[in-house]
């Protein structure tokens, strides 16, 4: 008899690796788009996964068979607070990557932030900020979102950097600085029509099996002893498993980055030409209340769940267009 044939994964089930929990409910943003804009900007922004829809709308894409044509396609209702600027951080950056020099935060800070960490300005601290400027190779807004400000129960804030880019430091440092200590609202940052990149925790499923984790084929029903394993973990020697052999283990919990989602509909609740909200509310979330946004397809992450919002990194159009939207079907 011949060797016993190995099963291996589908192709690209290794592109994740490895798939292990993430260490918190809150994604990280490790990449920034480059602004060629002499016009500084602050490039992210943060809703909740509230439910999904369905956009009816006009097909704006170019040089496809559908073009003008009406297309249905799944939107996902993202509630967006504004987010409180909380201080100014500079970065510097030498062989050893980089180091904070300075943070500088705004005087009145709400109770439900200062209770969770301390915030608190050395004396002349915005002057001596700005004296190092010189220093400075980055920017970052750092910024605070309440759940509770989405009509979520959590009180505790979510509070991460947000980068600043366009025209030289000094312009970004003086941008900052005028919003410090104010709300600022998504459309103060994005557009109708615009695109963005979407950070958030997938939704955890546990320990799964190799068969449904990294889908690898199933054996035949008359296999030896079991039919949802690998048929063979690896050579008699040497005697070791590599890691690219697929194996059951941590599905879901992980971070993940999705690019390119436009913005279909940006609005308030409280508007009554959007009709945002089913009868009930949607549903393990309850009544979309305030500003919201709907994405284009789908989000990673279960409902109620924080999603950043980055400005796209790949792929920039040259020209921004607002959707032709016809209906949106709750």
């Amino acid at each position: 008899m011949g060797a016993r044939k190995r099963h291996q994964p589908r192709r690209g089930s290794l592109a994740y690796y490895p798939r292990i929990r993430a260490k918190s409910m809150e994604a990280r943003i490790k990449a920034w788009p480059k602004v060629n804009s002499e016009e500084p900007k602050i490039l992210a922004h943060c809703g909740f996964k509230a439910g999904c829809v369905q956009i009816v709308s006009i097909d704006d894409r170019d040089k496809v068979p559908n073009a003008g044509k009406q297309l249905v396609s799944l939107g996902t209702v993202l509630v967006t607070p504004p987010v409180l600027i909380l201080g100014i951080r500079g970065y510097s950056k030498d062989y050893d990557g980089r180091h904070s020099e300075f943070d500088v935060y705004a005087e009145d800070i709400p109770k439900y932030i200062s209770k969770e960490m301390t915030f608190k300005n050395k004396e002349g601290a915005l002057d001596n900020a700005e004296k190092r400027l010189k220093k400075i190779k980055e920017i970052y807004a750092i910024v605070a979102v309440s759940p509770r400000a989405a009509g979520l129960e959590q009180k505790k804030p979510y509070i991460f950097e947000a980068a600043v880019k366009g025209g030289d430091i000094q312009k970004q440092f003086t941008h900052v600085k005028e919003l410090l200590g104010k709300e600022i609202k998504i459309d103060q940052i994005f557009e109708t029509g615009s695109t963005v990149d979407v950070a958030a925790i997938t939704k955890g499923k546990g320990w799964q099996g190799v068969i449904y984790r990294m889908g690898v084929k199933k054996k035949q029903h008359k296999s030896r002893k079991t039919v949802r394993e690998v048929g063979s973990l690896g050579p008699i020697s040497p005697q070791s498993v590599m890691w690219t052999v697929p194996r059951a283990g941590q599905t879901g919990f992980h971070q993940r980055t999705e690019y390119d989602k436009r913005i279909m509909v940006m609005g308030n609740a409280d508007d009554e030409k959007l009709k945002i909200n089913p009868e009930g509310g949607f549903k393990h979330f309850g009544l979309v209340k305030g500003d919201f946004i709907i994405l284009k397809g789908s989000v990673p992450g279960t409902y109620r769940r924080l999603i950043k919002l980055r400005a796209q990194i790949r792929n920039e159009p040259a020209k921004v267009n607002k959707p032709n939207i016809l209906e949106v079907v709750v």
